[in-house]
């Protein structure tokens, strides 16, 4: 498989646009919401009224802002740079803003493949090495038992690691933070492959490995239920075809939205027959699992000798079974670093593929690392989340890579530069602008109230550090009011020096002001691709650094809104 289109020094020409664009426009992305009002951070950073703020990002969306002209554009374009003016640094034309952070963001550079090309350049592989497809099981329905977000994520990263695997010629997966387990199973169960999933978190773990008990028990009767549809377009069939269908309700497991039992009939039909059926996923992927039953014979028939000899194979096959099973899928609960040794924590480990479903933080370029290092890793596919959550090494405070490695700049180019983008710029990364351009994604008032709130701590309280977390508070809260009495004891300072009345009048001041905070809002939603496309690109940058890689790239797996997080960064070994 040839390497994608991009080379090395067209994705630095991609990194330096960027760069040149949240240069100037970072500044907007670093002001913390919190302190909006004490820092005048809406008068500090722009020079437009908030009005134009909004109505340039409803035209931006429904495709009228080729036609619109700002109210306050600079006169002399020559003195201005993405819309903020050179002199000042201030925002003068909201136009020039949003459509230059179109440009600068991952669509707008043109630098990602889609998961439909993906999956057809390995194809093409494929079929020129005239390796065989890749084996499936039957088609399994995951929003059965997976909300529709986790279902999309699954079954779409799914097919494109199934297909990593067999362009490798590999059967071993390594998933890292595994989490519940959702794609491990689902990788063990529909395509066979064996899946070890590590987690940090030992509930994780043990959820992840009950959770899976539970997804066996679903596909027997699912595949039962199968069995029964294909059977009614027969025109003869076995009554006992008939009668089986699935079961609904598994108590005491919110994970399935619907889960599948048996009555007490069959439970005991099961239990007790001889030749049990083995589990549904398994016997249709590996064909080495299945064991041919023999003709039935009635029991009145059988000699005492053959019931018993029917009786020991019935609990070697389950045991088998059961075995067959547990290696398809090891949950593992371990803290993984770049320093991981892989082959301490997995006795049997092969050539494997490496993947993360929303890793969080640091452990996305850790993840990355551990492909490069480690030799038995043939392929990568990575999707990260939790931006914030990633540490600088070129913070000036010093305070964000503290422990050795950082996971932010990955590669070599960036880190020439001594590139740093902020917490609050990496918390608006994780920013959803198609879901927000749908009017979702923003709660507003709870940001609004944090805001004032902040406020009433600067004037009358000697602590206001906006590092001050008040938790959870909004959603109990009956009105500002509560809001601030409930905030104040969370963060144990006297409720007595403000009267109720005293609270409310913060909050009708600052009431008239609260567009300024939603327009605002809209800028940093509005600069959050462009974010994100520069910690990818370095990701990327990475990868393209290696000698040892034969492929690299930027892929779309996900719909964006159903899943804002969607790029994954692949990577092929030679």
């Amino acid at each position: 498989m040839s390497s994608s289109s991009y080379c090395l020094t067209e994705i630095q020409r991609r990194i330096d646009e960027v760069k040149q664009f949240l240069s100037i426009t970072l500044n907007i992305a670093n002001a913390h919401t919190v302190e909006f009002y004490t820092q005048d951070a809406w008068n500090r950073l722009t020079a437009v009224p908030p009005q134009e703020v909004l109505s340039t990002f409803s035209s931006c969306n429904d495709g009228s802002d080729q036609q619109r002209e700002p109210q306050h554009r600079a006169k002399d374009q020559s003195k201005t740079t993405f819309g903020f003016c050179n002199e000042t640094d201030r925002l003068v034309d909201a136009c020039e803003l949003l459509r230059a952070a179109r440009a600068h963001s991952l669509p707008g550079l043109g630098v990602c493949m889609s998961r439909d090309e993906l999956l057809q350049a390995l194809r093409e592989s494929r079929a020129e090495s005239r390796a065989p497809a890749v084996a499936m099981g039957a088609e399994m329905e995951t929003d059965e038992f997976m909300n529709s977000k986790k279902s999309h994520e699954v079954q779409s990263m799914s097919e494109v690691v199934a297909c990593l695997a067999q362009h490798c010629g590999v059967k071993q997966v390594i998933d890292v933070g595994s989490g519940k387990g959702y794609l491990s199973s689902f990788l063990s169960l529909q395509y066979g492959l064996h899946v070890y999933g590590i987690d940090s978190s030992s509930s994780n773990t043990h959820g992840a490995r009950e959770r899976n008990r539970k997804l066996k028990k679903f596909s027997r009767a699912y595949q039962k239920h199968n069995k029964a549809v294909k059977a009614q377009g027969k025109a003869a069939h076995s009554p006992q075809e008939e009668s089986e269908e699935i079961q609904p309700g598994v108590e005491g497991d919110d994970d399935f939205s619907h889960g599948v039992g048996l009555s007490q009939e069959e439970e005991k039909e099961r239990d007790s027959e001889p030749n049990q059926e083995q589990d549904f996923f398994l016997s249709a992927l590996s064909v080495d699992v299945m064991q041919p039953s023999s003709p039935r014979v009635p029991s009145s028939q059988l000699t005492d000798e053959e019931r018993e000899r029917r009786k020991r194979e019935s609990l070697e096959r389950k045991a088998q079974n059961r075995t067959s099973a547990n290696e398809m899928f090891s949950p593992l609960t371990s803290y993984v670093t770049a320093e991981t040794e892989l082959r301490e924590l997995i006795d049997e480990l092969e050539d494997a593929v490496m993947v993360g479903l929303h890793t969080c933080g640091d452990l996305a370029p850790s993840t990355l690392r551990m492909f490069v290092a480690k030799p038995e890793l043939s392929a990568v596919c990575s999707v990260g989340c939790c931006y914030h959550l990633l540490s600088e090494e070129f913070d000036p405070a010093g305070q964000e890579c503290l422990h050795g490695v950082c996971g932010f700049p990955l590669s070599q180019y960036l880190r020439q530069g001594s590139w740093f983008c902020g917490r609050n710029a990496r918390m608006s990364a994780c920013l959803a602008l198609e879901r927000v351009s749908l009017g979702k994604g923003i709660q507003m008032e709870s940001l609004f109230y944090r805001a004032v709130l902040h406020v009433i701590l600067r004037d009358h309280y000697s602590s206001f550090k906006s590092e001050k977390r008040v938790g959870n508070v909004y959603s109990k809260a009956k009105s500002f009011v509560d809001y601030v009495h409930r905030a104040l004891l969370r963060l144990e300072l006297d409720e007595s020096k403000l009267s109720d009345r005293d609270i409310q009048d913060y909050h009708d001041t600052y009431k008239p002001r609260m567009g300024e905070m939603h327009a605002f809002n809209l800028l940093k939603v509005t600069l959050a691709p462009c974010i994100e496309g520069l910690i990818l690109l370095d990701r990327l940058c990475y990868l393209k650094e290696q000698e040892d890689l034969s492929f690299s790239a930027l892929v779309q797996l996900f719909d964006p809104l159903l899943s804002p997080r969607c790029y994954a960064v692949v990577g092929l070994k030679n």
